[in-house]
């Protein structure tokens, strides 16, 4: 197995983690209030740690497909890289300051990735007609599946599932007893 391959499993499995973790949170949340209370202020408690871990994980994920695997981003891909770049460097100061009021900026810039990575997701599966990428140039079409595993995860997918869990850690952060 190439190093690519072994990465790609790797962040697959994750992003798969990533998903069943957030089902479980919204099982958890609809059928268990006195559980979903535990489960958010554990959250709550480790919100910056876990967020933290989430976006440097896309980021190192994202600059390794680029740089190491050498596939050209496309047009969405980089919208999705403005929103989860700063993140790593936001909240690891919010970390070490312990500032919870980071919540503020994470949730509306992890919304609009969000948007753009399961727009970008939706034409990856065909639901959606790619969007013209001349404006770029040298761009790749955004409908290229550089990655495919489980049947349903692509990159976007793995921002779009990394962009969900911190949400998910900044409500809990924010929303703690």
């Amino acid at each position: 197995m190439t190093l690519v391959t072994n990465v790609s499993w790797l962040l697959s499995f994750l992003t798969l983690i990533g998903n069943i973790l957030i089902l479980i949170f919204l099982l958890v949340l609809i059928f268990s209030k006195n559980k979903f209370l535990k489960l958010k202020n554990f959250i709550g408690k480790n919100a910056l740690f876990f967020a933290f871990i989430v976006s440097f994980i896309a980021t190192a994920g994202s600059l390794f497909y680029s740089e190491i695997a050498k596939y050209d981003p496309c047009k969405l891909c980089w919208y999705q890289r403005i929103f989860m770049y700063p993140q790593v460097l936001l909240l690891g100061i919010a970390m070490f300051k312990k500032d919870h009021k980071i919540s503020n900026y994470i949730i509306p810039m992890s919304i609009i990735g969000g948007l753009i990575a399961a727009y970008h997701y939706l034409v990856q599966i065909e639901l959606f007609a790619p969007p013209a990428c001349s404006a770029v140039g040298y761009s790749v079409s955004c409908a290229t599946k550089f990655v495919m595993s489980y049947g349903y995860i692509t990159i976007p997918m793995m921002s779009l599932t990394a962009f969900i869990l911190i949400i998910l850690c900044m409500l809990c952060l924010r929303y703690k007893k």
